[in-house]
């Protein structure tokens, strides 16, 4: 063999394990695409980052999905949640609460005067 022969030799294992490089750098890629959770195009949300949003417990957020009140999808056994679906929750609910009355003072229970014990 002449040592052109080794030299191609030598490049095509050069070549081989850099394009193996590339492979792997591809895979990892597409798995944090997935990581990614999308559903039709739209981000989904799991149940910490809602518990976080809105600043509730994970009851709490159940409460929510078994009234029917935020709407939710199930991939794998875990629970997702458009994230449009989370941002009309939240418009909805801020909606429900601009309604109330807010310039009543909140009921504390402080008052000795609104007792019933002589």
């Amino acid at each position: 063999m002449g040592m052109n022969d080794e030299l191609k030799e030598w490049m095509q294992q050069r070549f081989d394990r850099i394009m193996a490089r590339f492979d792997r750098i591809d895979r990892y890629l597409e798995k944090m695409a997935i990581k990614e959770k999308l559903l039709e195009g739209e981000k989904l949300l799991d149940n910490q980052d809602v518990c976080q949003m809105l600043n509730v417990s994970k009851r709490t957020l159940q409460r929510y999905r078994s009234s029917g009140e935020l709407p939710y999808q199930m991939v794998y056994h875990k629970t997702f949640y458009k994230e449009s679906d989370v941002t009309a929750f939240i418009k909805a609910n801020f909606a429900k609460n601009e309604g109330t009355d807010n310039n009543k003072p909140e009921d504390t229970g402080d008052d000795p005067e609104d007792t019933d014990v002589p």
